[in-house]
């Protein structure tokens, strides 16, 4: 089996390339990945421990760059690649149009032209806007607010599409915010750590009460190895955690972490379009799967934590 993972270099995409080459010993799993300033050489080197990866450096909205890895031979794909950060997504929508709508038709329209059997799409709980109260389903309406949001919800309606027209094989699952090791400083987690350890203010936006669920990584890769399993054309699910928290929450869990004093936070004006609260509802997913997540919120913030304070020269603190 040869198993492709676009984005296979990023954060979430990383996690899910060792997995898979852990699980299948067997296939061969290959990271198609732009290297974009949210990759590092040191994951690659990672990830080249494996002996069944294999590293194809491409951008996922050029087709010249995309065909010939399928012309190789893909039995699977997982899509992860995409532009990720709300923040640059209010000042450069351009490049999030490009990647995560015009991209994820590239790899839609490969995957029709050469006969997949299977397309794991991953996107993101923003596309139904805030929830004030209550979970979205996976037939609420898709209301994004924000660039990031609405590029992410024209990739879903293509995915959704080419199973209609071309009975592609597509299934799309729809995830709350993931955090774990070697993930980007413009994040949330990270960024507290990292300002934590340099001993410098976490900054949150208004009054930070912003509610979001949080999703260890590990148990994020388990559910779409089970919806590659599992999952049919078509099927939309939901993969959450149940750890909802207020961003000064976690910051100020962060803090504890670190025995810092809570007075690290501090108070920025609001970004524009800013979703109050998400929230899913997963129970399909972990009854057509399933899947339950294993990792805790304490206990993943933890872990994440102490993988920072041990590779403190990973990233340049972006605070």
């Amino acid at each position: 089996m040869r198993i492709l993972v676009t984005g296979g270099a990023g954060f979430i995409g990383s996690h899910l390339v060792e997995h898979l080459c852990r699980a299948y010993p067997g296939a061969t799993v290959v990271t198609f990945d732009k290297l974009t300033y949210a990759t590092s050489r040191a994951t690659l080197a990672e990830l080249a421990r494996h002996k069944n990866h294999v590293f194809v450096r491409g951008d996922v909205a050029n087709p010249e760059d995309v065909e010939p890895v399928f012309r190789n031979g893909v039995d699977v794909v997982f899509h992860l690649a995409a532009e990720s950060h709300v923040d640059r997504s209010i000042a450069d929508p351009e490049a999030f149009v490009r990647t995560n709508v015009f991209g994820t038709y590239c790899v839609l329209e490969m995957a029709r032209r050469y006969d997949v059997q299977k397309v794991v799409v991953v996107s993101t709980d923003a596309v139904y806007g805030p929830i004030a109260q209550g979970t979205a389903g996976e037939d609420a309406p898709l209301l994004p607010s924000s660039p990031y949001a609405a590029s992410k919800a024209g990739g879903d309606l293509l995915c959704q599409a080419y199973v209609r027209t071309y009975r592609l094989p597509v299934v799309l699952t729809r995830c709350t915010n993931n955090y774990g090791p070697r993930q980007h400083p413009e994040k949330l987690i990270p960024k507290a750590i990292l300002c934590a350890l340099e001993d410098r203010p976490i900054p949150l936006y208004g009054d930070g009460e912003q509610r979001r669920d949080w999703l260890y990584v590990e148990d994020h890769c388990r559910a779409l190895e089970a919806a590659m399993v599992k999952g049919e054309a078509g099927d939309v699910f939901h993969i959450a955690a149940g750890e909802e928290r207020t961003n000064r929450e976690v910051a100020e869990a962060v803090l504890r972490l670190l025995g810092r004093d809570p007075s690290h936070v501090v108070h920025v004006p609001d970004r524009p379009g800013h979703d109050r609260r998400y929230a899913l509802d997963d129970r399909r997913t972990r009854r057509r799967l399933g899947w339950a997540p294993r990792v805790s919120f304490a206990e993943g913030l933890a872990r994440t934590v102490a993988w920072y304070r041990r590779h403190r020269d990973w990233w340049t603190c972006g605070c």
